[in-house]
């Protein structure tokens, strides 16, 4: 079991051709994932690391049957990208691309709100689900199987969390970089609903960081819904205030947007919470026996 990517997954890249797409399209290739082709506009009817190139997605949805996208469209055309990718029936939209403007994605998150579709991103590392699909730029090599979910806002974290997971004797069902932006698809809540609602996720491990109140929300929502042990760690405990830390969305706002503030909530909460990163897989690995 997993959630939003597996084997059965038909993953097209948007920016196949490009430089950044090409090497990370290669890079998934390898890993096993399913990818069917991808999308330059221009350059459909040509192959591309033996793999078909169309002109739009809906044709790579009706000639190939892709239901995941993976974007590395440069910024000023990745709003688009997203957009196409939903029109076409795309079911889960993965956005790499850093850098969108902020008033682009308030109208990706309009458009898509009347849309059956997931997305996840921008400036994200992407999904994987470890021995079926790596639909990102994570290191595959991390990452195994097991039953521990990841959410996450940082990369760099994702894969610390990852590696201590499987140096504690565990795993991972699937861990999900939700991105560091301002305005992203799919928030902490919704990722950490998912793994919850997955039977074969036993623990969860949430990432978040300074900024925003993400972390809050879920934090609130597991109290209430929550059935299975969750490790937190917040990113930027010593970041001063007003000043942007990395993500253009890790900006302390408040008092309750602080690494104090959000750690202190998750504990309220019923959440494990570690005071360092390298605290994450042994608190993690202790829940689980």
């Amino acid at each position: 079991m997993s959630v939003l990517v597996n084997k059965d997954s038909k993953v097209i890249v948007q920016g196949f051709t490009g430089g950044e797409g090409a090497f990370h399209a290669g890079q998934m290739i390898e890993y096993g994932t399913n990818v069917v082709g991808g999308v330059t506009p221009g350059k459909g009817g040509q192959t591309h690391l033996d793999r078909p190139v169309f002109n739009t997605v809906s044709e790579a949805v009706e000639k190939a049957g892709a239901n995941v996208s993976i974007i590395f469209v440069p910024p000023a055309f990745a709003a688009d990208a997203i957009m196409e990718a939903a029109e076409a029936g795309i079911g889960v939209i993965i956005c790499i691309t850093e850098g969108i403007p902020t008033k682009d994605m308030i109208m990706v998150k309009e458009y898509l709100s009347g849309k059956s579709c997931t997305l996840v991103g921008p400036n994200c590392p992407g999904v994987i689900t470890p021995g079926q699909a790596k639909v990102g730029i994570m290191p595959g090599f991390v990452f195994k199987e097991g039953n521990i979910g990841i959410v996450s806002k940082s990369g760099t974290l994702t894969y610390e969390a990852a590696d201590q997971v499987v140096k504690a004797g565990l795993g991972i069902t699937t861990a999900i970089g939700i991105g560091g932006d301002p305005i992203i698809g799919t928030t902490t809540k919704e990722a950490v609903e998912m793994l919850m609602n997955d039977p074969e996720t036993k623990g969860i491990i949430m990432i978040g960081e300074i900024g925003g109140s993400m972390e809050a929300d879920a934090a609130n929502w597991i109290k209430s819904n929550g059935t299975k042990p969750v490790v937190g760690f917040i990113a930027g405990q010593t970041a001063p205030a007003g000043r942007t830390m990395g993500h253009a969305g890790a900006i302390v706002g408040g008092a309750d947007d602080t690494a104090e503030a959000k750690m202190k909530i998750m504990r309220e909460c019923g959440i494990t919470v570690a005071d360092s990163p390298a605290e994450i897989g042994k608190l993690m690995a202790g829940l689980m026996n």
